[in-house]
């Protein structure tokens, strides 16, 4: 059983350079290698719950450029029902990754282009894909506008809504109310917060900051640590997956999101749906590149049989 995935977000190029540090103001280094690929929140995101088995469509915009080509490509090569307008005179959105070898973390300059321009009228345009999906999923490199029309619109219908608070923006409380779902990593949460992500406790107590908001339930993903769901009912924390030695984090908690939201598309209850976009991004992380190092379902089922034995430890109030 697969499930419809709407995702509303960008879409830009990654230019990945390696290095074995960042470069100082003014001055050149040399890198190792460099990659360019698919990426953007959004868009890997959409990739990701393709490839975990969910019927997805992902609206945005685009330049009428070679990077715009790229993207309709990836689209159609992963079967993604693409609602992307096409703008004449603004450019495709790209993006900067820098990847530290040795432990694969990253730094990111994002420039979101065409995508940058969306407004509440594109979330308008596919009212009919929202009402007839099970998940809507929405972040904040697009302009806030477009994403809470999104979530208006798919409460309106009753599909489950998840927010993606990233990159972490000063929000209106209220737009907490129309959250099923909100996924921030600890930096997104101490930011939304005030609160320092330290430990699973300081994670708890910056979801019911969130809670307090409105939002129904708060995943609190961190990293190597793995993720908290937590709601009014239950806090349970999930130990992330080790995988294989860790290449490259971008794009890790895109995996996350768009795993979660395809499970629970196909009907996963919420501890199942985390379970799984932990799985996703565990693998995620051992490739390199953002979008190209999302798995398939059937590899995800694979680290979850092979992991069947353990059981996250968990606290219900």
């Amino acid at each position: 059983m697969s499930g419809r995935v709407v995702i509303l977000g960008i879409y830009v190029t990654d230019l990945a350079f390696r290095a074995s540090r960042m470069p100082l103001i003014g001055e050149t280094i040399a890198g190792s290698t460099f990659a360019m690929g698919p990426g953007g929140k959004g868009s890997n995101q959409a990739v990701a719950a393709a490839r975990a088995g969910g019927d997805v469509v992902f609206c945005t915009r685009l330049g009428n450029d070679a990077f715009g080509e790229i993207a309709r490509a990836t689209w159609q090569a992963e079967g993604i029902t693409a609602r992307a307008s096409t703008l004449d005179g603004v450019a495709t959105g790209a993006a900067h990754i820098f990847v530290e070898e040795g432990t694969g973390h990253n730094a990111i300059i994002v420039a979101a282009g065409a995508a940058g321009t969306m407004d509440a009228s594109d979330a308008d345009a596919i009212e009919a894909d929202i009402a007839a999906a099970q998940v809507f999923v929405t972040q904040l490199e697009q302009p806030v506008a477009a994403a809470r029309r999104g979530l208006e619109i798919a409460r309106r219908h009753g599909v489950t809504t998840v927010l993606n608070p990233a990159p972490a923006l000063a929000l209106p409380d209220d737009i907490f109310t129309l959250c099923d779902y909100v996924t921030p990593n600890e930096t997104e949460a101490a930011a939304l917060t005030g609160i320092e992500i330290r430990t699973a406790d300081d994670a708890r107590r910056a979801a019911d900051v969130l809670l307090d908001k409105g939002a129904g339930a708060v995943i609190v993903t961190l990293g190597e640590a793995g993720a908290l769901l937590h709601s009014r009912t239950q806090s349970v924390w999930v130990p992330a997956f080790r995988c294989g030695p860790v290449v490259e984090t971008a794009g890790a908690g895109d995996g996350f999101t768009g795993g979660f939201a395809a499970a629970l598309a196909r009907g996963d209850d919420p501890l199942q749906a985390l379970r799984f976009g932990c799985a996703l991004a565990g693998i995620s992380v051992t490739r390199p590149g953002t979008a190209p190092s999302m798995p398939y379902r059937a590899e995800v089922e694979d680290v979850l049989a092979a992991a069947a034995s353990t059981a996250p430890t968990a606290a219900t109030r």
